[in-house]
């Protein structure tokens, strides 16, 4: 069963952002994971929520997406964003 990963995101450091966006993608390939959406402008078709940055990952199991989230390799760019890129994320 395929697993999503939805993350919204504020860039308030675009350098730690370059940063993160150089170590966040071999990461998510390491769990065979891939980008379905990756920013852009988003468009409120409905109710008040409007996400500064929209990502939304595909896993093939909701395992593999939690092991991603945990996992060694994402450690790095989690670091980077903990602190600089404010989120919210979810899994299904």
């Amino acid at each position: 069963m395929l697993a999503y990963v939805v993350v919204q995101i504020a860039i308030e450091d675009p350098q730690a952002y370059e940063q993160y966006k150089v170590l966040a993608p071999p990461s998510i390939a390491a769990y065979g994971g891939r980008y379905l959406v990756r920013g852009g402008r988003s468009e409120l078709l409905e109710g008040a929520w409007q996400p500064p940055r929209l990502v939304i990952l595909e896993f093939p199991t909701p395992a593999q997406a939690r092991a991603w989230w945990s996992s060694p390799e994402y450690a790095p760019a989690k670091a980077v964003g903990r602190y600089q890129l404010p989120r919210s994320a979810a899994a299904d």
